[in-house]
Order: C-alpha cells, then structure tokens, then sequence
C-alpha cells in the first residue's frame, strides 16, 4: 500500500536538485520544510512547493510530523545528522559520502538495526533509461564474462567552485575528488561489472589550491577477475563522463554526458559471432524510467511501501552506501601506502 511522506530537506544547495525530483512525485512526497541557515535561499525552494522555511536544523529533526529526513548538509553532517534523525523515528536520505570512514558507516548500520529506519544513500545516477539497458542485457544472460571496464570523470572545477567555505578543506569535506565527485563511477562500475576485490591508486592536487586532491588514476581488479580503470580531473576544459564496459559478447558505451550518464545514448555492439539482432531486441525493449533524482526517490518510496518487484528499478541500499565508502577508504590507503590494497 503507498503512503504520501513528509520530508525535510535539509540544506537548500543540492537540496535544490533533490527537489526537482520530488516535484516529480508529489502523489508520493510531501516536501514539508525546507532547513537552511541561509533562510533566503531555503525560501527560493520553499517557494515553489509550499513548504515552510525553517533555521534551526534541531527542531526539524524533533518534529513528529516528518517522516524523511533528507540530508544534504556538508559531508561533516552527514553522519552524525542522520543518527539523530533516526533516533527521532525518521527515515533518512543520505547525500554521499554518508561517512567518514568505514567505522563511522558501522555506527549508521548499528543506530538502523536498533531503530528500525531506513537510509537510502543518495546514488542517484544509477536510475535512467541507459542502465535499465544495461540491466536488461547482464540479466538475459547475453553478455557473458565481465572482461574490462574504462571511466573517465573529467570535469572542470575552479576557484568559484571552491569559494564555498567547506569545500576543498580536508576538516570539512572529509576528501576531494573520490569522496565528492568519481564515487557514483566507481558505484556504477560495482553495478555493472560486479564488487571490487583490490585496487590500486595514485592521488594527486594538481589544478586548484586545496588541501584535498582534485585527480587520480585508479587501477581495480573486480571479484569476476574484470579490470576496470578510473581516471578522474578537475582540470578538464569542460565537464565530461565516458564510460565503456566490455563484456565476452557485448561493448557497452555511454555518451559523454557529465551528470546523467544512466539516461540514454548509450551504443550496445555484439562481438564477434553473437547476434546484434538479439542485443538490439533486448536494448530495445526497455521503456524509458523516471531518470536521475526522480528515479531515484521512486526506488525508495516503493522500498517503505513493500511494494519493490523485479521489473523496477531497485533502491539503494546502507550495505550500497557502505561499499562505496570501502571502496574509497582502499583508494585513499593506496595512494599512501604505494601498494595494491584490498576493498
């Protein structure tokens, strides 16, 4: 049975993206306040659900009437934000990276159990028409072995970029580019070609003046025995995503899209003796989904409702959160100790 929920959104920068998305679905979200320290720019949003507009992140957590809270807080705020508002008796929407470290995700897991709520860790390029294609072609069995995987994350960052006073510090950020950037590539490549095994990383702060790193070249070998490269920047002249994953019977290759890589415009090309006639059925029968932040909310609106099945698109899961955090935590244990590190 669905149920309309009340949500605060709490932080009005990319809790404005949240929005568009919910605006999407308000048979299925009520978004109730909009919390921000900057009142004028939480009324900007407010404004255009009617919702109200409040300062004091504390009283929002204690009102009995939200159901969600959705955390778009500085990563600093992350964690301990969600813990408090699970123990008020709400679900929570968790922007990346939802902790510090792999301990700080443990705390999440154990005030869940104890709780009983929900986190959803926001992942929200995984939901588009390109990865329902994807899906439809691992899951019909056509694709065969995971052979190797390529992503580049090439986006142009700058000093208006890093003049938000959090960013590009590692007391406030946590990390740079792998926590706040290349993390949905790396969530996609798990999704596709299967959960890292070891990886190794080479870091670097090459384009800005920050304290967090701004590239890096990650080499990772998945538990299918797949290889997948990573190569991520700061410094490009404008904002490109290329992924491309090769498969025994398929090269599957998306467009260059920055932000919405999952949404369409993908190429599914058979090799060798497999039949592109049969690829081209099975690519061809998805129908486009609600895509990005939308698709995303969908997911886990059918998650509290019980109402998930195998033709929809599924939520994303704290276990999906916490793998994305391992991941990092490895990348950033790489580059230090100069040596291949497990996941």
């Amino acid at each position: 049975m669905t149920q309309k929920r009340r949500v605060a959104i709490a932080g009005a920068g990319i809790g404005a993206l949240h929005l568009n998305g919910y605006k999407k679905l308000l048979d299925r979200y009520e978004v109730a306040v909009i919390c921000d320290l900057n009142a004028e720019r939480a009324a900007s949003l407010a404004d255009q659900v009617g919702a109200s507009v409040s300062t004091d992140l504390e009283a929002v957590i204690a009102d009995q009437s939200i159901d969600i809270l959705d955390n778009c807080l500085p990563p600093t705020m992350h964690e301990d934000v969600a813990i408090k508002a699970m123990h008020a008796g709400k679900d929570v929407i968790l922007e990346k990276p939802i902790a510090a470290s792999p301990s700080g995700v443990n705390r999440l897991h154990s005030v869940a159990s104890e709780t009983g709520r929900t986190i959803s860790p926001v992942f929200q390029y995984r939901y588009g028409k390109a990865m329902e294609q994807v899906q439809a072609v691992l899951n019909s069995g056509f694709a065969g072995r995971p052979l190797v995987g390529s992503m580049e994350t090439h986006w142009n960052r700058g000093p208006d970029y890093y003049a938000v006073e959090w960013r590009g510090k590692k007391a406030t950020e946590i990390g740079g580019v792998i926590l706040g950037h290349v993390i949905h590539m790396h969530d996609l490549a798990c999704e596709i070609m299967g959960p890292i095994e070891k990886l190794s990383a080479m870091l670097a702060t090459r384009v800005n003046e920050i304290e967090t790193e701004d590239c890096g070249a990650i080499q990772m070998q998945m538990k299918s025995g797949a290889l997948v490269s990573s190569s991520v920047t700061l410094g490009a002249a404008t904002d490109v995503t290329s992924l491309r994953f090769l498969f025994e019977n398929v090269t599957m290759e998306s467009g260059s899209s920055p932000y919405e890589p999952m949404e369409g415009g993908w190429t599914f090309t058979a090799r060798g003796d497999a039949d592109q006639a049969e690829l081209d059925r099975i690519t061809s029968t998805v129908e486009k989904p609600l895509s990005g932040f939308a698709g995303y909310l969908s997911a886990f609106a059918d998650t509290l409702d019980g109402t998930t099945s195998n033709d929809r698109p599924k939520a994303v899961t704290l276990d999906d959160g916490a793998r994305s955090i391992a991941v990092a935590d490895a990348i950033y244990r790489s580059s230090q100790s100069g040596q291949v590190e497990n996941v």
